[in-house]
């Protein structure tokens, strides 16, 4: 089974339209700019006391509406979050995982936080196998793929140490459009309707779609863009949650609610599964890049690849190649390839797995790796590296406060809007980030009772000088430590600013890596986005890269940037998104 196909393919739901859907191109017709780059969308939202970039500017509205209030960054990143469960329910809600990187001004420190779940714990890798059948990977839909949850735990945790308001009034502002109602964005209707057409094609692994239906359609229709939604059995869960706090949703009535239903639709999940839950304060991993320092958290992410493409292109004179120039593209494609050989064999929950990732981004394993990069052409065969230790829907959000904390939080269902699976009266969906599990007996990612499986989804931070820099995140499966190295570059070596480096277009590669090294010699494929020159195409072709038309599988980004100088905040939100940044 290739990774990538379980990463990549319909992960991206919310970045990428189904097999027989064509991506826009862009029409001609547009104004002008007269200052900055023309092809960026707007300058940088600035601020000098908070700020908050979400995918939906309803939700970074509320932000910064928390910030106003007196609250944290870490109160207006909740409340921006239960939001998006809300509102962009095709990549987020309190029935995904969450990770998040605290800048904390008083400890003048950076805090990791790894709200991931794990698998069933009365499940067995055999009781697995005998579900599936004769299938050899894992299904996209239904039960099989449901880990416990992880995000509202997150939640709690970040909100106990940081946090300044109460999490009724954190948790208010979502429930109230719950409640009342709100409008459906662009992009997410778009997005909306075709996750629903690919659970239809899933329906034989989806034990249960009344309360997807029931819960998410509007008179048999998913809402079209500008339709009012409400969701009243959110709004009650909501409620649940701020006045019982975390336990409400692991050891209370909501898992309780759980419980009954996995029970009745057949499914592995227990309470005791639930009330065993707990996230992980974990310490970023980073790297010196030209002067700045970049943070990833560490596996079961995939964090450390982007470390490890930083790492080898960083002997390479970027800034001289050019932007979107053939050998900038060709180096960090190939680079690309090289760290994501590693990610495919060796990445997985290091409660079960002793990965040394100081090696993987020491300078000694990096000199190795990178001797393997050929400029003239791609190289046919990538092994993974030698070292001894044995296409996603998400959102991302960041916000910083009048005290300099900065948050940086991603959060997801995985694969579109998830499983299809809705608890009964409880108004979200359940992640399927089970699908992401091994099957092969030796691999680290192998399923196993009570496991993470490997995760897509990393927020990113940078330092300079020891102070914070940026947070930032790109969304959207396998492309996230693409986009981090593309925007790093963007802004470190090419000099655009925080929103341009956002808007510029993007490269994406998938395929090569294979789990057990079946196929290796693949190059893979390339899509680019139409800003990247004819030329530039062509001679990446000669150099033996596959370059297909882009799926629009390029990830969603925001940022907010921190002069360290004026201690301005530089907000973006890219345009690929439906979202705002806002600051006061």
């Amino acid at each position: 089974m290739r990774l990538l196909t379980a990463i990549a393919g319909l992960a991206l739901m919310t970045t990428t339209a189904l097999a027989d859907d064509k991506p826009a191109t862009a029409a001609p017709g547009g104004g002008d700019r007269y200052t900055g780059e023309g092809f960026a969308t707007r300058a940088p939202v600035l601020a000098t006391h908070g700020m908050a970039a979400t995918a939906q500017p309803l939700a970074t509205q509320i932000a910064v509406d928390v910030l106003q209030k007196g609250g944290s960054a870490i109160d207006a990143a909740i409340a921006a979050n239960a939001a998006l469960g809300l509102m962009e329910p095709v990549g987020c809600g309190v029935g995904g995982d969450l990770f998040a990187i605290v800048w904390d001004p008083k400890t003048k420190k950076l805090y990791g936080y790894n709200g991931s779940g794990r698998s069933p714990k009365g499940r067995s890798l055999e009781d697995l196998k005998k579900k599936l059948g004769d299938r050899k990977t894992m299904p996209s839909h239904g039960s099989l793929t449901v880990t416990v949850p992880g995000a509202v735990d997150g939640w709690f945790a970040l909100h106990d140490r940081f946090g300044k308001l109460p999490m009724d009034q954190v948790l208010a502002p979502a429930t109230k459009y719950a409640r009342e109602g709100y409008p459906v964005s662009q992009l997410v209707a778009y997005y909306w309707e075709r996750n629903f057409r690919g659970f239809e094609r899933q329906a034989k692994d989806i034990e249960e779609i009344a309360n997807a239906k029931a819960t998410y359609l509007i008179d048999g229709k998913t809402p079209a863009h500008g339709q009012i939604f409400k969701n009243p059995d959110l709004a009650r869960t909501y409620d649940l949650l701020a006045k019982g706090g975390r336990d409400a949703y692991y050891k209370g009535a909501i898992a309780k609610t759980i419980d009954a239903y996995f029970k009745r639709i057949g499914g592995d999940l227990r309470f005791e599964d639930f009330a065993a839950h707990k996230g992980d304060w974990v310490e970023p991993v980073g790297v010196r890049y030209r002067g700045y320092d970049v943070f990833e958290l560490p596996p079961n992410t995939q964090g450390v690849a982007a470390l490890q493409i930083l790492k080898l292109i960083e002997p390479y004179d970027l800034k001289k190649m050019g932007r979107n120039s053939p050998d900038a593209l060709h180096l960090m494609i190939e680079a690309k390839r090289l760290a994501f050989e590693d990610l495919a064999k060796f990445y997985a929950d290091p409660a079960s797995y002793d990965m040394p990732v100081a090696q993987l981004i020491s300078d000694d394993y990096a000199a190795k790796r990178r001797a393997l990069i050929d400029m003239t052409r791609a190289n046919p065969q990538v092994p993974p590296g030698d070292v001894k230790f044995r296409q996603g829907d998400t959102t991302y959000l960041t916000t910083a406060d009048k005290d300099g904390m900065m948050v940086s939080l991603i959060q997801s269902n995985y694969r579109g809007m998830g499983s299809g699976l809705v608890p009964d009266g409880l108004g979200f969906m359940f992640q399927d980030r089970g699908e992401l599990f091994a099957l092969e007996p030796g691999h680290p990612n192998v399923y196993a009772p009570g496991k993470r499986p490997f995760q897509t989804i990393i927020p990113a931070f940078v330092m300079k000088d020891g102070k914070p820099f940026m947070s930032f995140g790109v969304m959207g499966g396998d492309m996230q430590p693409q986009g981090h190295v593309q925007i790093v570059v963007n802004m470190i070596d090419f000099g655009l600013n925080v929103q341009e480096a956002g808007d510029a277009a993007r490269w994406y590669h998938e395929g090569s890596e294979d789990w057990m090294r079946a196929n290796s010699g693949d190059v893979g494929k390339v899509q680019l986005e139409t800003g990247i020159g004819e030329d530039a195409r062509k001679e990446l072709t000669r150099r033996g890269h596959v370059i297909v038309p882009g799926t629009g599988a390029f990830g969603g980004y925001q940022a907010i940037m921190r002069d360290p100088q004026t201690g301005v905040y530089w907000g973006a939100s890219e345009m690929r998104k439906d979202g705002a940044a806002i600051g006061y």
